[in-house]
């Protein structure tokens, strides 16, 4: 049995921040198998679709050890992330999408966690989320559902259908943007209560250098945001924070050790442009620090 079965795009990113401009590959299934394959082996896969064009990034990924199956799209996700000062904002736009995934392209998928990296609205319909849901522990980045695309500028929005999908969603990754969005509740305890009603089990909620919160069980896990040593880029660090969350959680931790764990990972991945590369002996450096 497949530990976690991550299923989405790879990107291709144009990264602009206040000291420089970076083009590189990402997406949450990019930088979840990177974070994945730097750290002790558990059974991994990644599921992602993109053009012939970005291959080298599939390899790259496989060249770390990491199952990458690869369903064939049309054109590649496209990116552009502009990043202040104030690393918590960003203005992004979207130059390129890709095939959604379907149901046809994911008959044998199943693990003990099964992680989908939604990056827009049409990534996952409301079928491929019942289809998963039973196959696995499903954990879904709420991200993609929150975003709305006109021409090429991206603007939130809420998910039309969240009360028909979250329902069928164990575990839901959100930021303190996307959890009001969701909600339209300013506070976060209330807000992941709402969540819960409406049938999530386990909420991770992530506020930048504030900190994150794991909801569960009715209990709140308040997580501590770590001081890193500078702040570089801030892109991939939620994909990053569930990658760990969900290594701890396939590993048998509980909810805060987990969230401590994950929340670690997000500090080193903050400190460099591109994916998450440190060991789990910096990760538990930071957490005994």
């Amino acid at each position: 049995m497949t530990d976690i079965c991550c299923i989405g795009h790879i990107t291709l990113d144009k990264i602009i921040t206040p000291t420089h401009t970076a083009f590189l590959n990402g997406g949450t299934s990019y930088y979840i198998s990177h974070a994945i394959a730097n750290l002790p082996p558990i059974k991994y896969k990644l599921i992602t679709s993109l053009a012939k064009s970005e291959a080298g990034a599939v390899e790259e990924i496989r060249q770390k050890g990491i199952d990458v199956e690869v369903i064939p799209s049309r054109k590649t996700v496209y990116f552009e992330n502009k990043y202040g000062e104030n690393m918590n904002n960003r203005k992004q736009r979207v130059l390129a999408k890709a095939d959604p995934f379907t149901i046809d392209k994911l008959q044998n998928v199943e693990a003990r966690f099964i992680h989908l990296g939604s990056l827009l609205a049409d990534d996952f319909s409301l079928d491929v989320i019942k289809y998963l849901h039973g196959r696995g522990m499903l954990s879904v980045d709420a991200q993609g559902f929150l975003r709305y695309v006109d021409g090429v500028d991206v603007f939130p929005c809420d998910w039309d259908w969240k009360i028909e999908a979250l329902k069928y969603v164990d575990i839901l990754k959100v930021n303190e943007f996307e959890i009001e969005t969701l909600t339209g509740q300013d506070n976060p305890h209330r807000a992941a209560e709402q969540l819960a009603q409406w049938g999530v089990k386990e909420v991770m909620m992530t506020f930048g250098n504030y900190g994150s919160i794991i909801y569960a069980n009715g209990e709140f896990y308040e997580i501590p945001a770590y001081t890193p040593h500078a702040i570089v880029d801030a892109t991939g660090c939620g994909d990053t924070y569930a990658a760990g969350y969900l290594y701890m959680r396939s590993k048998g931790a509980g909810y805060d050790e987990a969230g401590r764990f994950a929340a670690a990972m997000s500090t080193l991945k903050l400190e460099k442009t591109g994916p998450f590369d440190r060991s789990i002996d910096d990760i538990f450096a930071i957490l005994q620090s």
